[in-house]
């Protein structure tokens, strides 16, 4: 396990592909809410990118996996400043490509918004800005009469599913919920203007076809200088679990192909 001391917290960090010798493009693979952690990138999409050149970070969030869980400190801008801090630690100073699924994607809006110079594309999985409305969607599932809907979620199937050998990361997301303020200071977070005018690198968002979340596409693509959208037919949520393959040659053939512009413009 590698850990890394970060904005005051230590940050589980592992790097596939790397290679000191090589400029190799950097990805960072940002992992969901609760009962997400970077695990979820080694059965996906982290092992076949390092095989294809790419120098590929994973890390836990803070109060996730195996990163510390302070009590405080669960804002928008705290994630954004553990990301701006760990690419410092890991000594990369050229702009990077942010892979996001779900809340990790709403991160590396964000990251985008908040440190143009470090982010070279965005490519979210499931996820929205962290404009009003996705404030409005974690106030919904985290705040409110029994702790939100997503609160009551977790809390629900750790009451009726006792024991279960998959019971690890719901029980996981009620150790964060009960230990920390997330549930109380993540819909408290700074948001982005919902022109997304602060946004200004290329961005490639995946979506569900079953998701809610789907709906975007026209928005994004008409707020966005540089946006491309794709709908992955009768999926849901979990596109990265439920179209994995898809999912991996969608965001690998994107990342080749940014790659591929950078070097035809530095020439």
């Amino acid at each position: 396990m590698a850990t890394t001391r970060v904005n005051g917290i230590d940050v589980h960090v592992q790097r596939l592909g790397h290679d000191s010798g090589s400029p190799r493009p950097v990805v960072v693979l940002i992992h969901g809410l609760l009962i997400d952690t970077l695990a979820s990138y080694y059965f996906s999409l982290a092992p076949r990118l390092a095989e294809e050149g790419l120098d590929v970070v994973m890390y836990d969030l803070r109060g996730h996996g195996k990163t510390s869980r302070p009590p405080t400190g669960y804002r928008m801008e705290d994630f954004v400043a553990d990301l701006d801090g760990l690419l410092d630690a890991l000594a990369i100073d050229r702009p990077v490509h942010l892979v996001g699924n779900s809340f990790g994607g709403a991160v590396a809006y964000a990251m985008a918004a908040a440190r143009p110079e470090r982010v070279a594309s965005v490519i979210a999985i499931e996820a929205e800005p962290p404009a009003r409305t996705w404030a409005e969607t974690m106030s919904a599932g985290l705040v409110g009469e029994g702790g939100g809907l997503v609160v009551q979620e977790v809390i629900q199937w750790l009451r009726e599913n006792p024991g279960r050998h998959n019971e690890r990361p719901f029980r996981a997301a009620g150790r964060v919920l009960d230990e920390t303020a997330l549930a109380q200071e993540l819909p408290l977070s700074a948001l982005i203007d919902e022109d997304l005018s602060a946004i200004r690198c290329p961005v490639f968002a995946i979506f569900g076809g079953a998701s809610y979340l789907s709906a975007q596409t026209v928005m994004l693509e008409a707020s966005l200088a540089d946006c491309r959208t794709v709908v992955l037919p009768d999926r849901g949520h979990s596109v990265l679990v439920e179209a994995t393959k898809d999912t991996y040659a969608l965001v690998r053939d994107w990342l080749l192909g940014q790659e591929a512009h950078t070097l035809r413009e530095a020439l």
